[in-house]
């Protein structure tokens, strides 16, 4: 059984609980409302390692528990961090982002569609280069027939 005592000074209150002596403001009421839209809890790498690492060092029954406790973590929350730490380490460790991947030809396929449409635009122009090759031809044609048709008639 503990035995406490408690001492009110100038809105503090001081408690000495065995060799520990606490003060906390007794105006200091703790904050009971519930947030509208709970957070999600994020931990960094090197708090997970950190935590990983002094729940190893524990060896007496019962000290895991406290270490959880005190951080506010569960136990689920040890084994899934294990889990990254063995299948990469820090790397595995780091914060994953949520929500859709991305796709992995994304890229490609964007490329792809650009070359496609230059290839249409390339064809398009070879096809009018041809035509206009084609009527130059017949044009050249054209001018030969008649050429060799006068030429006959001015030396007769």
């Amino acid at each position: 059984m503990a035995t406490g005592t408690e001492v009110a000074v100038d809105n503090l209150s001081v408690r000495r609980n065995g060799g520990a002596t606490v003060a906390v403001e007794a105006s200091s009421a703790p904050n009971s409302e519930v947030a509208a839209k709970p957070t999600r809890r994020r931990f960094t790498a090197e708090y997970k390692l950190r935590v990983l690492r002094e729940s190893e060092r524990l060896s007496q029954p019962g000290a895991i528990g406290a270490l959880l406790r005190r951080e506010g973590l569960y136990s689920t929350h040890l084994s899934a961090w294990r889990r990254q730490r063995d299948r990469g380490a820090l790397e595995a460790l780091q914060v994953l982002r949520r929500g859709r991947k991305p796709e992995p030809g994304h890229e490609l396929r964007q490329r792809i569609a650009e070359l496609e449409v230059d290839k249409q635009r390339l064809q398009e122009r070879l096809r009018q280069a041809e035509a206009i090759i084609s009527a130059q031809k017949k044009l050249s044609e054209i001018v030969a027939l008649s050429q060799a048709e006068t030429a006959p008639r001015e030396s007769a």
